[in-house]
């Protein structure tokens, strides 16, 4: 098969891993793995701390401007929260160092990239090992 994935931008050859604009030669390609990046929780709590301090401030100074702002930041922490995605990233490595080649909310999608590179690379291996050496 000459193109065993393509699939959303990315495609998978039995020669290469092409991905975002980037080209990675599977001769290259030493290993590949998933990463998941989980959800920032310092900054929309941070965000909302504040907006809580401000709001009790202005409560007790009876200023309706530190009332709202407090509330108005609440509410920017909140929806920073709520928007963030935990996304799944693919790094490859090669000789000289890990990049990554496919970021994506789908864990699904990256993991079936993975596996595809991984049975492209065995699929190389096994093609080199069996072919007959030229003199």
């Amino acid at each position: 098969m000459d193109t065993p994935f393509n699939e959303r931008g990315v495609s998978v050859t039995r020669n290469a891993l092409s991905a975002a604009g980037q080209v990675f030669p599977l001769r290259e390609i030493k290993d590949v793995r998933v990463v998941t990046v989980q959800k920032n929780k310092l900054v929309p709590w941070a965000i909302s701390l504040i907006g809580a301090v401000a709001a009790v401030v202005g409560g007790v100074f009876a200023s309706p401007v530190g009332v709202v702002a407090g509330v108005m930041l609440i509410v920017v922490g909140w929806l920073t929260w709520i928007t963030q995605d935990v996304t799944h990233r693919l790094m490859v490595q090669t000789a000289g160092s890990e990049r990554e080649a496919l970021s994506s909310i789908d864990l699904s999608f990256v993991e079936r990239v993975a596996q595809t590179v991984r049975d492209a690379l065995a699929s190389a291996t096994a093609t080199a090992a069996t072919a007959p050496k030229s003199q």
